[in-house]
């Protein structure tokens, strides 16, 4: 669980990453190609070097000069984006802006799949969607998400569950309905596991929790 305070605030920084500016990058700078022999993830964790803090940092302090955003933003974005090409990690930029790449296939069969997920799942028919054979699509899915496909539509019915039952005041079979369970039994068997509780007592539990935050 993360805390935070005003004294001790949370701090992110995220950056969404454009291919195309990718590729623009690795055409002009004629960076040496590099490789590497980790497993591919979807997620990864890497030292930064100083130069490229430094060019978050100017990144981030813009927001101070708000009227200096639209002429030095892409700039710092793009050298933070070279910065990223030339570290360890860089042949991994690569594969993202590679059109034809496994990480391009699974991000979007993971697309497919968060815009859908209420919807019964075929494999073949996500993995023709994704150019992929249904086992290279199992195994490089499950490299990148830790998951089958299936277990990530899972997640992400009962995530959208757990949405409706705070947002919406519905009723737990509701719930479990509109994100595509045909079974209420099924759907608080899977919630608990998830969750740690039956859908209505994790709702109240959720409910208290807000109440002693305010």
């Amino acid at each position: 669980m993360i805390e935070a305070t005003p004294e001790k605030p949370y701090l992110c920084f995220k950056l969404d990453l454009d291919t195309r500016e990718i590729a623009s990058l690795l055409l002009e700078a004629e960076l040496p190609v590099t490789s590497g022999n980790g497993p591919p993830r979807g997620l990864y964790i890497s030292r930064l070097s100083r130069n490229l803090i430094d060019a978050v940092l100017r990144l981030m302090r813009l927001l101070d000069a708000p009227e200096d955003i639209p002429a030095l933003a892409p700039l710092a974005k793009r050298e933070i984006l070279y910065r990223l090409l030339k570290s360890e990690e860089g042949y991994r930029l690569r594969e993202i802006a590679t059109a034809h790449s496994h990480a391009k296939r699974i991000a979007k069969a993971i697309e497919r799949l968060k815009q859908h997920y209420a919807e019964p799942l075929r494999i073949d028919d996500l993995a023709a969607e994704a150019n992929m054979s249904a086992s290279s699509l199992h195994h490089h899915f499950k490299a990148v998400t830790a998951m089958s496909p299936l277990q990530y539509q899972k997640q992400l019915r009962l995530q959208a569950a757990r949405r409706l039952l705070l947002s919406e005041n519905v009723d737990a079979a509701t719930a479990g309905h509109r994100v595509g369970y045909e079974s209420p039994s099924q759907f608080s068997r899977e919630y608990s596991r998830l969750f740690g509780a039956p859908p209505a007592r994790d709702l109240r539990q959720l409910q208290q929790q807000g109440l002693a935050a305010a």
